[in-house]
């Protein structure tokens, strides 16, 4: 037979997290409490006179002569005591809260267009560039509550991952499932961004931007990158743009015929006038990271740059908790009394 597991009892656990939580709403009334003890202290010695008197008048015969009755005729006090106790608790008001916190604001909406080409996964970043630009945008969604984000990938063209939405925990879902391979090879850097811009095109916030963060040239898709930011200008959307990359050569991972992989030095090849162009031209800023710490710097400049007004409130909503104890009072009166009045009645 299996030995059964040991019995824990959780109870007093969940008691003592229970009174943690209490507050009173009258907690001077809880100075009434000295009254328990006063009571405890007057029936004591009550009871001490009344040994005495009999001890004096001789009836010291009946000393041995116990009863049930006189064995346990004290728990009409101890229900008195419990009743007075309950009921001064009860009327001091415990209670529970719980807090909530509101935001609102107005807030901006954007569009996160990221290159996902094969390049992406070259090692000048730790452990890569793709890895290190799904960190960074993660942390960039989490700290801006009240904006709408959306997601754009490109590589030889360009997809919408994630439609713009308030919904932050999907679009740190979609930021981490994008992967290399699932597009066309290459870098349409005018698809993505004309993509990104068609996304926000009928948006209604009063700032709308697009992060556009590329390692490589424009080399595919059938849009023109200057084309794109024309669109973009023409409707008034900022692009932030962001080039990622050592300078020189970069150890990049490369498929071979055979379908292994090996790695070789790839040299980093990023359009700065390009990009500096969308960005200046749209009312944004060109950055270059070098690496995941710069990487890091950026987004949090943009974070600056890109304020949102937001009011933060908070409501605290009370739950009255005296209910269980005026029940108990009630419950410790009518046992007293029913008590008194037929096991321990006394007779004439």
């Amino acid at each position: 037979m299996r030995p059964s597991a040991p019995f824990t009892c959780k109870s007093p656990a969940l008691i003592n997290n229970w009174l943690r939580h209490i507050e009173f709403a009258y907690p001077q009334l809880l100075f009434l409490l000295l009254l328990v003890p006063l009571l405890a202290g007057w029936y004591i010695s009550r009871m001490q006179r009344q040994t005495a008197s009999m001890q004096v008048s001789g009836l010291g015969r009946f000393h041995n002569t116990t009863s049930w009755k006189r064995t346990f005729r004290h728990i009409l006090i101890i229900l008195r005591l419990l009743a007075v106790t309950a009921l001064i608790l009860a009327i001091a008001r415990p209670q529970t809260h719980r807090d909530e916190r509101h935001a609102e604001g107005e807030g901006v909406d954007i569009i996160l267009c990221l290159d996902v080409s094969g390049s992406m996964l070259a090692q000048d970043f730790q452990p890569n560039r793709l890895e290190a630009a799904r960190d960074v945008a993660t942390d960039f969604v989490t700290n801006r509550p009240t904006d709408r984000f959306g997601l754009v990938i490109f590589a030889g063209e360009s997809f919408t991952l994630c439609p713009l939405t308030s919904d932050h925990d999907m679009v740190r879902t979609q930021i981490q499932n994008m992967h290399m391979g699932f597009l066309v090879d290459g870098t349409a850097i005018g698809s993505g961004l004309a993509t990104s811009v068609d996304r926000l095109r009928t948006s209604q916030a009063k700032s709308r931007i697009v992060i556009l963060l590329t390692d490589g040239e424009n080399n595919g898709g059938l849009i023109d990158p200057r084309t794109a930011k024309e669109i973009a200008r023409a409707v008034g959307i900022k692009v932030y743009t962001i080039g990622v990359g050592t300078e020189g050569f970069a150890p990049t991972p490369v498929a071979t015929p055979g379908g292994g992989i090996v790695m070789q030095q790839e040299k980093v090849n990023i359009d700065e006038k390009l990009l500096g162009e969308i960005a200046r031209e749209t009312g944004g800023r060109y950055y270059r990271a070098r690496g995941n710490d710069a990487l890091s710097e950026i987004y949090k400049d943009i974070d600056k740059l890109e304020k949102t007004k937001v009011d933060i409130s908070s409501t605290r909503n009370y739950t009255e908790r005296f209910h269980i104890l005026a029940w108990i009072a009630l419950a410790c009166i009518f046992l007293e009394a029913v008590l008194r009045y037929t096991v321990f009645r006394k007779f004439p």
